[in-house]
């Protein structure tokens, strides 16, 4: 991995070979040849600039909804982390946020500033440039929405700047480039009194708490609905609640609260977790004709 040994200067942090479990919601996978944190935009946009072209890049988030193979990840991972990438102003009807905002912290500061129509966000365990890459939606809104448009860089490190229009937007897919880094994003909600909004947000937690998995190591919805059904039903009704798969390590499940989500009960690899969706795919597939897509993103190699 002599390539390693040119990477560009830079003002941010460049990890060689870091285990990545420790930054996904599963606690599975293996290492990053290269982890970039970059200071901010300006850092990240120089070290694109720089970067050979040939050199795979991967943006990780909070981790929330992603699979890291165990045999790691080729390349440069970025990860977006900290103030200068989770600035969130509110401007009149107008949320500015940054991608790396938790989006359930862009739903807060929208109580705060009394703009209505961002409640949805306090549902999704992600971050803000996750929701711009797949249209993240929940309780029967989506980001689209509510965007009015974002900025961002693309692999060569040059600025983009897309309307809402420019994301062709459909049901968890963007039309969008897959290799932009998103950096920000401007919403547009409707003026209402902050303690309704926030009460609104308040039963969207205490909803998710009670049908949702979230003490335990999981990744949100595994499966995208298809249409006509519901993912969860037919894992459910394929006999996969709670029933442990092994692959390589202490197995994998679908939750016994909510089966369209998977967890980790202690031990599992990430060949267990990816390997249980995919069995129940086919399973769902045999059995009642439906195609399952996966929601969670899958990076990187396996052993």
């Amino acid at each position: 991995m002599a390539w390693r040994d040119t990477l560009p200067d830079v003002r941010g942090k460049l990890l060689l070979d870091e285990p990545l479990a420790p930054f996904t919601w599963f606690r599975v996978g293996g290492a990053a040849e290269v982890l970039f944190i970059p200071a901010d935009a300006d850092d990240l946009a120089i070290f694109l600039k720089a970067l050979a072209p040939t050199i795979p890049v991967t943006v990780l988030g909070v981790g929330s909804n992603v699979i890291v193979r165990d045999g790691g990840v080729e390349g440069v991972v970025i990860r977006l982390a900290g103030r200068p990438f989770a600035g969130i102003t509110a401007d009149g009807d107008t949320i500015t946020a940054g991608a790396g905002a938790l989006d359930a912290m862009v739903a807060r500061a929208s109580a705060k500033a009394g703009i209505a129509g961002l409640e949805f966000y306090a549902g999704i365990p992600g971050t803000i440039g996750g929701a711009l890459t797949m249209n993240a939606g929940c309780y029967g809104s989506e980001t689209k929405d509510v965007l009015v448009s974002a900025w961002g860089l693309t692999r060569s490190g040059v600025r983009v700047d897309y309307a809402l229009a420019d994301f062709g937007y459909t049901y968890r897919h963007s039309e969008a480039p897959s290799d932009i880094l998103w950096i920000e994003a401007d919403y547009r909600g409707t003026p209402d009194d902050p303690e309704a909004v926030a009460a609104r947000i308040a039963e969207i937690t205490a909803r998710r708490e009670t049908t949702q998995p979230i003490r335990e190591k999981t990744g949100g919805s595994t499966f995208k609905n298809p249409p006509g059904h519901s993912s969860w039903k037919l894992v459910d009704e394929a006999g996969w609640r709670g029933r442990l798969h092994r692959v390589t390590g202490g197995g994998a499940m679908f939750s016994e609260l909510h089966s369209n989500f998977m967890i980790n009960p202690g031990e599992a690899t990430a060949a267990d977790i990816e390997g249980l969706g995919e069995t129940v795919r086919a399973d769902v597939q045999s059995k009642r004709g439906v195609n399952l897509e996966w929601e969670i993103k899958r990076i990187g190699r396996p052993l």
